[in-house]
């Protein structure tokens, strides 16, 4: 009888023995502007709770993400995307005005709630109009689940965020795009190595209480380091413009991460970064420790009329503040693309994590990159169709079938491809604008070729970084010059494809993408350049529509929504 009861107890401890369960993150912010120096110059950022960058989010795989943000910009509406999360379920999470939700009014507050599906690397960002180069942005850390272990090894965990800065406000900036003659936005006034920068205040006449060099909110960052630990540094961008080299002086770099999955690992001198990436590097704190060493970030891809980014690695007991005692190394050639190339090709998945493409597709896409006019106004365009957002959303008019709300004919998937010179300025620029989708079939195999061509300047390509909202993608190659649609596929990388959310699309050159059409909703697809995403270069695809749940009231409230959901 003792040994049944013994055993009764045994079974009782064995059934409630505690199991790692996913837990829920609750976050709560105030989104408001407020005047901050980030670069030395004093102008109106958009901060949550009191900083930019905002808070880290901290969550593990599987965990529940809420977030609830109150609008107290007083005068603008608001979203925020939850860059790389892909939304699985929660399609009207995602966070992007006129595709998956209503804007958020101010005074509102509206609550993000979703699933961390993989550990990884992201971000979110502002996604209304071109609010994110006002300083709404944050990192977004998901970390492994319990005894899982990551195919490298390190002693801390930390993250940057690079971007560019502008001191005009983003309504100049709209402003003068949307004017004739058009008003280019320029190159950015500095780069922030998370969130700080140091303009050069003498440059310009202006006063103290505009320009402060002194001030310690710009004084440069810095990552403390202990002699003899490595460390994984994850670093991203959110650039407004600019391709980005990012160093680290006398130190090498070992990328592990892109994007969320593990990479093959190689080393590098100069990590190439664009806009909506993310990376985890390794280094090594094994240099002399009796100083601190430069990190630097500069402009690739376009003539370089902004300072470095300037940051501290800081060798511990060294005063964080304590400036090396070298000149901050050079980045490399600005105009230079083949080593940006060479990285693309480098990046491959983990020997122990390849996920395996489809061999074939059930659909080609081809997307020519150009800039156009209409009517006298410049645009950005993909296949000639500069792309326009309309008043209800697109997921709200598909799942409601409003099919009155946007174009209904569909956006061509080509183009003329034997007779277009990608090297010269078109012939031809006029465009046409629409707000029309490309309708996906549901769990198909859908391969995207992006093109590059020739600007409206002559001898002028610039890099695009294109990010896919709701999912990954395979990552099947890149090229020089016109993409031939018999031969280049045969060049796939079909066998250790990384895949990526966010892709460059390099000058004079092609980049081809795969993914599974398996995420019910309305996604967007976009170049990650404000101004040129704010020009139209961007699309939308529909999947799987009939499979979405019953959307959120809060999501509601314009268009043909207007009165319904919030009040």
């Amino acid at each position: 009888m003792l040994f049944k009861l013994l055993a009764l107890c045994l079974f009782t401890f064995l059934i409630y023995i505690p199991i790692a369960e996913a837990r829920i993150r609750h976050y709560k912010w105030e989104v408001k502007y407020e005047y901050k120096s980030p670069d030395c110059y004093k102008k109106l950022v958009i901060t949550i709770n009191g900083k930019s960058p905002g808070p880290t989010i901290l969550a593990q795989e599987g965990d529940t993400v809420i977030v609830e943000v109150t609008n107290k910009l007083l005068l603008e509406n608001l979203a925020i995307h939850w860059h790389g999360i892909r939304q699985i379920g929660t399609p009207w999470s995602d966070g992007t005005e006129g595709v998956t939700q209503c804007p958020v009014v101010p005074g509102d507050t509206f609550k993000y709630e979703f699933k961390v599906d993989r550990a990884g690397t992201y971000l979110y960002h502002a996604h209304y109009g071109m609010q994110r180069e006002s300083g709404l942005y944050g990192s977004i850390r998901v970390s492994v689940p319990d005894n899982f272990t990551e195919p490298f090894a390190y002693d801390y965990d930390r993250s940057i965020i690079l971007t560019d800065w502008y001191h005009k406000s983003t309504y100049e900036q709209a402003t003068g795009l949307s004017s004739i003659p058009f008003v280019w936005v320029g190159e950015p006034q500095s780069l922030l190595i998370q969130g700080k920068g140091k303009f050069n205040c003498s440059s310009a006449s202006l006063t103290a209480d505009t320009c402060n060099t002194s001030n310690p909110e710009c004084s440069p960052y810095a990552i403390i380091i202990i002699p003899g630990k490595t460390y994984r540094l994850r670093v991203a961008s959110l650039t407004a413009l600019s391709a980005l080299s990012f160093q680290i002086e006398a130190h090498n770099m070992t990328v592990v991460e892109a994007d969320g999955h593990y990479v093959e690992p190689f080393v590098v001198k100069n990590l190439f970064i664009y806009s909506g990436e993310t990376y985890s590097v390794l280094i090594k704190a094994d240099q002399d420790p009796s100083r601190n060493y430069w990190m630097t970030t500069n402009v690739v891809g376009r003539p370089p009329n902004t300072t470095q980014g300037l940051g501290f690695l800081n060798y511990y007991p060294n005063h964080p503040r304590r400036s090396p005692p070298t000149a901050p190394p050079a980045g490399p050639i600005w105009n230079d693309t083949a080593p940006r190339l060479a990285q693309s090709l480098a990046i491959k998945a983990h020997h122990d994590f390849i996920v395996t493409p489809p061999t074939t597709s059930d659909r080609a896409i081809v997307f020519l990159n150009t800039q156009n006019r209409i009517n006298g106004y410049v645009h950005w365009s993909v296949n000639n169709v500069s792309f326009t957002l309309p008043h209800t959303p697109y997921l709200i008019a598909l799942k409601n079938k409003l099919h009155h709300v946007f174009n209904q004919t569909p956006p061509p998937e080509g183009y003329d491809s034997v007779n277009y010179d990608i090297y010269n300025v078109s012939k031809n620029p006029n465009a046409t604008t629409s707000n029309a989708i490309y309708r996906l079939g549901f769990n198909t195999t859908v391969d995207i070729i992006l093109q590059n061509a020739n600007t409206m300047n002559v001898n002028n390509s610039e890099t695009h970084p294109w990010h896919l909202h709701g999912h990954d993608f395979w990552v099947l190659g890149y090229g020089d010059g016109k993409f031939d649609l018999n031969k280049d596929p045969k060049k796939y990388n079909l066998v250790n494809p990384i895949m990526k959310n966010t892709v460059p699309l390099h000058p004079y050159g092609w980049t081809a993408l795969r993914f599974k059409a398996d995420n019910p909703g309305a996604w967007l697809f976009h170049c990650h350049i404000e101004a040129h995403f704010y020009l139209g270069m961007g699309v939308v695809f529909e999947e799987g529509i009939d499979k979405v749940g019953k959307l959120p009231s809060s999501i509601m409230g314009c268009g043909e929504t207007r009165g319904v959901g919030r009040p």
